[in-house]
Formats: C-alpha cells, sequence, structure tokens
C-alpha cells in the first residue's frame, strides 16, 4: 500500500497510464544494484530515489576528486576525499528518507557482486571499466536479470539493455568480447558532462520501464552523439558461442 504521502508524493507517475497505482507499488517494491556512483551514477541514482524505488544498492570504491565536480553533480566541494558511495547515499536519503539505500565503499569484484546480485531484480553498470562490465555481464546471466549498461566518453554516449529473462537476449560479451574493449577513460579523453546526464537518464528510464512492466528494446546498442544531437540504433545478435549467455560455462555455483 500507498501511504497519502506517498501517493501525493508520486503523483504525477501515477497519473501516467504506463505506471499508476500498480506500478508506484510495484517501484515501492524493486530493487536494485548500481555499480558506480560517478558521471553515470549521479544521473541514474537521483531518479531512481526521486522515483521512489524501494530499495538501492550502490558501490563504488573511489572517493571524491576535485575534477568530479565538473560532471558528478550531486557532490559538492564539502564531499572531497570522501567515499562517493557514502557520500552520494547522504545526498540521496536527504531527497527521499523513504527509500533504502545500501553503499558499500568497496571495488565491484566477482565475489561482491555474487554476494550483492542474487537478491535484486536487476543491475544498471554506470562504471567505466571493462574488466567490471565484464564482471556486472556475468552475474546478471547467472541470476537471469536484466542488466542496463552505459558508457560516456568524449562527446558521446552509449546505452544497452540485456535481459536475462528472455533465452533470444544477446549480452555485453557477445558485444565486447575483450579482444574489443570498448573502454573509454574519461580521465584520459575527457568527456562533455551533459552526455553523461542523458545517458544516465536513459538508464534509468528502461529501469523504471522494466519495474512497471513495461516493453524494452533488447539486442539494440544506442549511441548518441551530443556534438550533432543525433542518435544511431545498432542492431545485433545474440552470439551462439558466446561463453556467457549461450553456455553453461561461466554459471557459477
Amino acid at each position: 500500500m500507498l501511504t497519502d504521502h506517498e501517493l501525493l508524493r508520486y503523483s504525477r507517475h501515477i497519473l501516467l497510464s504506463e505506471i499508476d497505482l500498480e506500478g508506484q507499488l510495484s517501484i515501492k517494491s524493486a530493487k536494485i544494484l548500481v555499480i558506480g556512483c560517478g558521471g553515470l551514477g549521479n544521473a541514474v541514482i537521483p531518479l531512481l530515489v526521486a522515483a521512489g524505488v524501494g530499495h538501492l544498492t550502490i558501490v563504488d570504491h573511489d572517493v571524491v576528486d576535485l575534477s568530479n565536480l565538473q560532471r558528478q553533480i550531486h557532490f559538492t566541494t564539502a564531499d572531497l576525499t570522501h567515499s562517493k558511495a557514502h557520500a552520494l547515499k547522504a545526498h540521496m536519503q536527504a531527497l527521499n528518507p523513504e527509500v533504502r539505500i545500501d553503499a558499500i565503499a568497496q571495488k565491484a569484484d566477482d565475489a561482491l557482486l555474487m554476494t550483492l546480485a542474487k537478491d535484486v531484480d536487476m543491475i544498471i553498470d554506470c562504471t567505466d571499466n571493462f574488466t567490471i562490465r565484464q564482471a556486472n555481464n556475468r552475474m546478471a546471466n547467472h541470476y537471469n536479470i536484466p542488466l542496463i549498461s552505459g558508457s560516456a566518453v568524449r562527446m558521446e554516449g552509449q546505452l544497452a539493455v540485456y535481459d536475462f529473462r528472455s533465452p533470444e537476449s544477446g549480452c555485453y560479451h557477445c558485444l565486447f568480447d575483450g579482444a574489443h574493449s570498448d573502454d573509454g577513460n574519461c580521465a584520459l579523453f575527457g568527456v562533455f558532462a551533459p552526455i553523461l546526464q542523458i545517458i544516465g537518464a536513459m538508464q534509468a528510464q528502461e529501469a523504471l520501464k522494466i519495474i512497471v512492466g513495461m516493453p524494452v528494446m533488447i539486442n539494440r546498442l544506442r549511441v548518441y552523439n551530443g556534438a550533432t544531437c543525433e542518435w544511431q540504433t545498432f542492431k545485433f545478435s545474440k552470439n551462439p558461442t558466446c561463453p556467457i549467455c549461450s553456455s553453461n560455462e561461466e554459471k557459477y555455483e
């Protein structure tokens, strides 16, 4: 049930036929794991908190640096040298104290992800690390939950939804198998700050759509060019020889 306070707070979502009261109740009961509290995380997490997602687990081992403040807009100068995960949790609890937020200031390795991913409805990948992205992909596949992956560097952003509930869904490894890493580090190449907000908002959008039962497109890589304001969509298929989504070899016991 929703309280009178919650009915008012989320009324603009409840008015939407695509969400309504039933959808808002689904949002309230949702559990989401967000890996990365940097540029994308600063866009994704506030939207999920404001929407009333019941339980968020946010993970980031890094601390706030002065160079982050150009794009990680929910941090302040008072947060410098502090844990990104814990600093963002504090700001988000001020935004919506009704949402449970668990902040974990650790690097997301297989062991940690194995523990965290087993109790969530989906994983949202907001990292800029190829190794962690592959680990997120393995865990989402193992638990048969959706993975919403975003990235941004220079003037470009990318978004893809891998829904392991569907046997037809390809995975991150189908696109980036290690031989062709998509790693692009903002510290090396820079990033246009608004791109992160655009891609992060799209990640939050797809997450909320999944929660309320709206359809999402799988096997699509969406690429946004901030210089031209143009989107491109690239189709891909599940790789029948993929060691992750087409095999049981990478399943964990």
